[in-house]
């Protein structure tokens, strides 16, 4: 077993060990998408990097600005993950910012009973057929 301390990691097996995504091929798959950047830089999933990096991760509406502060090819538990990586405090504010205007944008569309009932449905094709039949 290699216990020496890592100095550079492929970008895909740091963003898995990280639990950014579930599985490597996802994480690949992302960064082909141009959903990952490394400080500033659109990359390939084989880019090694190393601690002190920046990135920009973008997963469906959220958007996250982490720097890297350790290194593991390991896919560990939530807890050991979250010590790879610090977010930037003004990434939190955002995503906090987009989470509210999500919801107030959810609480503000109209309310709607649903599908309609079997009596309902009949009421609205008789409606309809007297309308077009007479």
């Amino acid at each position: 077993m290699n216990t020496e301390p890592l100095n550079k990691v492929r970008i895909d097996k740091w963003l898995w060990a990280a639990r950014f995504f579930k599985t490597r091929s996802l994480a690949k798959q992302a960064i082909e998408g141009g959903k990952v950047h490394v400080d500033g830089q659109r990359v390939k999933a084989s880019r090694d990097i190393t601690p002190g990096m920046v990135l920009q991760i973008r997963q469906g509406f959220d958007e996250r600005e982490v720097i890297v502060k350790a290194l593991s090819e390991q896919r560990r538990g939530a807890p050991e993950a979250a010590l790879l990586y610090e977010e930037t405090q003004e990434s939190i504010a955002r995503r906090e910012l987009s989470a509210q205007q999500r919801k107030l944008a959810y609480a503000l569309q109209p309310v709607t009973e649903g599908r309609p009932t079997k009596k309902q449905r009949r009421q609205i094709h008789q409606f309809k057929e007297s309308q077009y039949w007479d």
